[in-house]
C-alpha cells in the first residue's frame, strides 16, 4: 500500500511554494508586453476562425497568456489570499474586455462575415467542455507546480482553448448575434472557472498555506459559494449536451429512413434539408424524377414512426419550378464561398485547354488518310508576329520517310482546315 502511496504521490517532484506563488503572481498582470501579446493572439485567432484555419488557431493559443489570471485566482482561492483574488480577476476582466473590443474591431473590418465550423463549434457548450476545462487546468497548475515545468503547458493552452470563445464572442458581437455572443461567453466562462476550480482543489491537496485565517462558518460559506456556482456552470451544460446528442440521434434516424425506404427503391435523392430546432420539426426531401401520390406520402409519413421519428412534418418538394429556384440559390451561394486557389486552379486549367490538343478521333483519321506522314506530332501554340499581335495555330510535325508533294500538302492542309472548323493550320517537315 505505501508503495501505492509513493507511485501516485504529488509531492515527488514538486517545486517550493514559494517560488511557484512568485511566479503565479508574477503571470497575473496585464501590463505592457502581456498587453501587446494578449491583442495579437487575439488578431491571430480572429483570422484562424475568419478562415477556418485550425493550425492557426492553435498558434494563437499557445501564445496567449491568459491563464495566468485564471490560475491566479485559483490560487488565491485555495489559499485565501483575497488581495490576490481581487487583483487576479481585475486584470482577468482587462483582458477579457481587450479581447472582445480586438476581436469586435477585426470582425467589423474583415470582408469576410460568414460563420465557419471554427466560429461554430464554440457557440454551443455542453458538458464534454466542462471536463476538458476542468482536466486541461489539472494538468495546467500540476505543472506550474513542478520543478521541472516539462511538456503539458502548451498542450493544456490548446486543450483549454481560451482564445477561439472570446473571438467567437467578438464576432457575434460584429454581426449584431446575440446567441452566438452568448454561447461564446458561456464556453469562455466555462473554461475559466473550471481551469479556477481544478487549480483551487490541486492546491488544497498539495497544502498550501492559508495568507488569511478564517473560522470554519467563513470556510463553509466559500465552499457553498463555489458549489453554487459550479451548479450555475455545469447544469446549463447538461442541457446542451442533451439537446446535442437529441440532433445527432434524429439525424441518424432520418438518414436510415432516407436510405431504406427511399434511396434503397432507386429514387435518386437531390435536396435535403432537416430543421430539428422548430416545433414540429421538419424534413425537407426532393427527387430527381420520381412524383410521389398522396396514397405514397401518405405511406412514407406513416413509416417515420418505425424510425421513432416523430412530431416531424415530411416535406416532399415535387414542384420543379420551386425547387430549380432552390438549387440555383445553393449553387450561388456555393459558389461565393469558393476560394481564390480554386479560383487560379480553374483558369489554368482553362488555359491549358487551349493548348491541349486530344481529339483521338481525328489523330486516326490522319494515319489513316496519309500514313506517310507518320511519325507525327499535333498540337496548338501561340505565334508572336509583333509586340501586340499574336494568334494561336495548329501545327503538324511530321517525320515520316516520305514526303508530300505540294499537291498532297494543300490537300491535306485543306481537310484539317474542314475539320478544325478553319482553324490556322501549319504543316512542318522534320528532318
Amino acid at each position: 500500500m505505501s508503495k501505492l502511496k509513493d507511485f501516485l504521490n504529488l509531492h515527488q517532484g514538486e517545486d517550493q511554494k514559494e517560488k511557484v506563488l512568485e511566479n503565479v503572481i508574477a503571470n497575473i498582470s496585464f501590463r505592457g508586453a502581456n498587453l501587446w501579446i494578449l491583442a495579437c493572439a487575439i488578431v491571430i485567432a480572429s483570422v484562424g476562425l475568419n478562415v477556418n484555419s485550425t493550425a492557426v488557431i492553435i498558434g494563437a493559443m499557445l501564445i496567449s497568456p491568459l491563464m495566468g489570471p485564471i490560475v491566479g485566482a485559483g490560487f488565491a482561492l485555495g489559499t485565501y489570499d483575497f488581495g490576490l483574488l481581487k487583483k487576479s480577476l481585475k486584470n482577468l476582466l482587462i483582458a477579457t474586455l481587450v479581447s472582445l473590443f480586438v476581436s469586435f474591431l477585426y470582425f467589423s473590418l474583415s470582408p469576410f462575415k460568414e460563420a465557419q465550423s471554427e466560429l461554430l463549434a464554440r457557440t454551443a457548450p455542453n458538458i464534454y467542455d466542462v471536463l476538458i476545462a476542468f482536466f486541461g487546468g489539472m494538468v495546467g497548475v500540476i505543472a506550474i507546480t513542478r520543478v521541472e515545468k516539462g511538456n503539458p503547458i502548451p498542450g493544456v493552452a490548446i486543450a483549454t482553448a481560451l482564445m477561439p470563445p472570446l473571438c467567437t464572442a467578438g464576432y457575434g458581437l460584429a454581426i449584431g448575434s446575440l446567441s452566438y455572443f452568448g454561447g461564446a461567453m458561456y464556453l469562455y466562462m466555462i473554461n475559466c472557472f473550471f481551469i479556477c476550480i481544478s487549480t483551487f482543489l490541486i492546491v488544497k491537496f498539495l497544502k498550501y498555506p492559508s495568507v488569511s485565517f478564517l473560522n470554519e462558518g467563513k470556510k463553509k460559506r466559500i465552499t457553498r459559494t463555489i458549489t453554487l456556482l459550479i451548479l450555475v456552470m455545469i447544469v446549463p451544460s447538461f442541457y446542451l449536451a442533451y439537446a446535442l446528442l437529441q440532433e445527432k440521434k434524429f439525424t441518424q434516424q432520418v438518414n436510415m429512413f432516407i436510405q431504406n425506404e427511399l434511396v434503397q427503391k432507386g429514387y435518386t435523392l437531390i435536396y435535403e434539408k432537416t430543421k430539428f430546432n422548430q416545433r414540429p420539426k421538419k424534413i425537407e426531401l426532393a427527387f430527381l424524377d420520381k412524383k410521389f401520390s398522396k396514397s405514397e406520402l401518405i405511406d412514407l409519413k406513416s413509416k417515420l414512426l418505425l424510425y421513432n421519428i416523430d412530431n416531424t412534418e415530411l416535406f416532399i418538394r415535387q414542384d420543379s419550378t420551386d425547387l430549380k429556384r432552390d438549387i440555383l440559390a445553393e449553387i450561388s451561394r456555393r459558389s461565393e464561398n469558393v476560394s481564390e486557389k480554386d479560383i487560379a486552379i480553374q483558369n489554368l486549367r482553362k488555359e491549358l485547354t487551349t493548348y491541349k490538343f486530344d481529339d483521338q478521333e481525328l489523330i486516326k483519321e490522319i494515319t489513316t488518310l496519309f500514313p506517310t506522314l507518320t511519325p507525327f506530332s499535333i498540337g496548338k501554340q501561340l505565334t508572336v508576329n509583333t509586340a501586340d499581335s499574336t494568334k494561336m495555330e495548329t501545327v503538324l510535325f511530321y517525320s515520316g520517310k516520305g514526303k508530300l508533294d505540294n499537291k498532297e500538302l494543300s490537300k491535306l492542309r485543306d481537310w484539317l482546315n474542314i475539320k478544325l472548323d478553319g482553324s490556322d493550320i501549319k504543316i512542318l517537315k522534320g528532318e
